[in-house]
């Protein structure tokens, strides 16, 4: 008679390794959800990966009791694009932050969103590089002053999920490293699709960048100022789920408006598609001093993925021509005998 299957919780995906992050640091609490999201999910430890970069958040890997691996500023989408072409039944999780996804691998986190390489990519955004005390990064706003600008940084900050919609991702979520209830959903909608599912997480570094989201992700503000995306749904939003967005008459723009006045009833909102791609395009980069910032899934329209199609490409050939022979491969052509 089989056995019947053992039912994992958090602990089983929980290491023996002591946490090694700042007291406050909003990376504990996504740890504990990443914990307690895997067993629903049904993941295994033994089939699950976690690859990172460099960076406070890349010290997730010692924290899972899974199959991990710290690699090196801004490579770890190529090393994860190598495991999932190796092994594609496994699952695998790529941990980075603002400035090591984006800034030194920018040019990797391009490459494994184009390509659509089934993997989870979670970005822990603080808008600061907090490992090597407090830098502006890529996404720090303009006017942050830090040890690299103690003037004032003058650069024009990078917009994570423009920047990923840009690359051609075919799924881009965001949400907010303390809200335990909404991030679980948005990890699972991850998971759930086959290709690269980029997710922005609004992450707070209590030490160089503390309460730098604070104006949309404090409780007394939450509710006006974030707008929980659903697909099929309209973008509603505020404390008495009056307000919504709607297209300007005439325009692709977006506006706030109170249904009730000025003639608006609730038809005149927008209908959250997240398969829409231009409208996904607004939502990412609304002026949050202006509009909502808007959570959740903001577009998945899924695609055959990359390791899919090199392994059917492989496999045709060798439908072809036969399986390959190394050793007359490295011997073809001119060779030399070094004695």
């Amino acid at each position: 008679m089989m056995n019947e299957a053992v039912k994992l919780t958090a602990k089983d995906f929980t290491s023996d390794q002591e946490v090694r992050w700042c007291p406050g640091c909003g990376d504990y609490a996504i740890l504990k959800c990443i914990q307690r999201t895997m067993p629903e999910i049904g993941a295994t430890p033994e089939n699950t990966v976690f690859i990172s970069g460099i960076g406070c958040s890349s010290r997730f890997p010692y924290y899972m009791s899974t199959y991990g691996f710290h690699t090196i500023h801004g490579r770890a989408p190529a090393i994860a694009t190598g495991v999932k072409l190796a092994n594609p039944e496994l699952d695998v999780w790529m941990i980075t932050g603002d400035g090591d996804g984006l800034s030194i691998g920018g040019n990797h986190m391009l490459h494994i969103l184009r390509r659509n390489v089934n993997v989870n990519i979670l970005l822990f955004n603080n808008e600061i590089y907090g490992l090597t005390k407090g830098q502006y990064s890529p996404t720090s706003k303009e006017g942050t002053r830090a040890p690299s600008t103690p003037y004032g940084s003058i650069d024009r900050p990078l917009n994570p999920c423009s920047f990923a919609l840009g690359s051609g991702a075919r799924f881009v979520a965001r949400t907010i490293d303390t809200a335990q209830k909404h991030m679980p959903g948005v990890f699972k909608a991850a998971h759930a699709n086959k290709g690269a599912s980029f997710v922005e997480i609004f992450q707070n570094c209590i030490v160089y960048n503390e309460d730098v989201f604070a104006d949309f992700t404090n409780k007394k503000v939450a509710a006006d100022h974030q707008l929980l995306l659903e697909d099929g749904k309209p973008m509603i939003f505020g404390k008495e789920s009056n307000k919504g967005l709607r297209l300007k008459p005439g325009t692709i723009s977006l506006e706030v408006v109170t249904i009730g006045e000025d003639g608006v009833t609730e038809t005149d909102i927008v209908v959250h598609d997240q398969t829409n791609r231009v409208m996904a395009q607004l939502l990412v980069e609304l002026d949050r001093n202006v509009f909502p910032v808007a959570l959740g899934v903001i577009y998945a329209d899924p695609a055959p993925s990359f390791e899919e199609a090199v392994h059917a490409q492989a496999n045709e050939v060798k439908a072809e021509r036969g399986a390959g022979n190394l050793n007359a491969l490295i011997r073809q052509g001119r060779t030399w005998e070094v004695t």
